[in-house]
């Protein structure tokens, strides 16, 4: 079996800086307030021309990307805030939570 050579860069954090689909603020992840993590996702999906669906869900799947491959890294507080910059992801574009 082939060894697998250890990449120092994660490609994670690769497609957060830039993504295809959406052009992010900088370190906008970083903040400590849901509804701005929210507002500034929302921007971003709307200004987008490059992204393959709708402007919800793209910046649904940015953040959940992020929250997943942040993985065991994320501090409980951390966390915590990106969860709900989820719900208030879903109030600025005017979904119900399931």
């Amino acid at each position: 079996m082939a060894e697998r050579k250890q990449n120092p860069r994660k490609w994670s954090a690769e497609v957060t800086r830039h993504s295809d689909a959406l052009d992010l603020e900088a370190d906008i992840f970083g903040s400590d307030n849901p509804l701005e993590i929210a507002r500034s996702l929302q921007r971003s999906a709307e200004r987008s021309n490059r992204r393959k669906s709708a402007p919800f869900r793209s910046a649904m799947s940015m953040l959940t990307f992020y929250i997943n491959r942040a993985g065991k890294n994320l501090s409980a507080d951390r966390r915590k805030t990106l969860e709900a910059a989820k719900r208030e992801l879903r109030r600025v574009f005017g979904r119900t939570e399931k």
